[in-house]
């Protein structure tokens, strides 16, 4: 019998495969996705080199939502205000995906392509070398951890007795609805403009006025 004009797997099957079962529980094993795909768990290796290899795949998978074309043509506070919405998106469709991704290094070339991006616009703009990962990093932080709330409950506090705690009940009942929103665009603004401060320090100009994140400034 000759072989399959379609190959049964491939590098797209395995991530496809993978990232399925990391939806539904965070985690996948070789034999699951083998499983998964109707093949034994050595045909797998075929494609991919381990496990480590498929977490590049379930990384790359994910982070191909991720927009980054503004680098380059926006201001660098807008264009990182825009990769952090879409950077945060593009993980709040996956945030079972966190845990398992940020347990291991970045080694995925595109994805790397992206931050090799990141890194040049913060460079172009004027921020001192020793301050461009403390920049993404602190980005990464606010994303990564509004992706997971995102995932929450809207309702996250739920005083048996509102009584006990009268400031708390009165601060839930005044606060706007699309809570993780509001608080993602207010602490975006504030990296912003501590990330503008600091661009400040190290040229030895005056702090711009901020622009509204997202904007374009004039």
């Amino acid at each position: 019998m000759g072989r399959p004009r379609t190959p049964l797997i491939d590098r797209d099957r395995i991530a496809t495969a993978a990232l399925r079962l990391v939806d539904e529980r965070g985690e996948f094993s070789v034999p699951e996705i083998a499983r998964e795909l109707g093949v034994r768990a050595a045909s797998l290796y075929h494609h991919v080199e381990g496990r480590d290899a498929i977490v590049e795949l379930v990384r790359e998978r994910v982070c191909e939502a991720i927009d980054a074309s503004m680098f380059g043509t926006l201001p660098w506070d807008a264009a990182v205000a825009a990769w952090a919405r879409s950077y945060r998106a593009a993980f709040a469709a996956h945030p079972r995906a966190i845990p398992l991704l940020m347990a291991a290094p970045v080694r995925a070339p595109r994805v790397l392509g992206q931050y090799e991006a990141a890194v040049g616009v913060l460079l172009d703009a004027g921020f001192a070398l020793r301050d461009v990962m403390r920049v993404i990093i602190a980005l990464e932080n606010l994303i990564l951890g509004s992706a997971l709330d995102l995932a929450a409950p809207e309702t996250m506090w739920e005083p048996a007795d509102a009584t006990a705690t009268p400031l708390l009940a009165r601060a839930l009942a005044a606060r706007p609805e699309g809570r993780t929103d509001a608080a993602f665009e207010l602490t975006l603004a504030a990296c912003l403009d501590r990330f503008r401060a600091l661009l400040a320090e190290t040229t030895g100009a005056g702090s711009p006025d901020p622009a509204p994140p997202g904007r374009q400034a004039s």
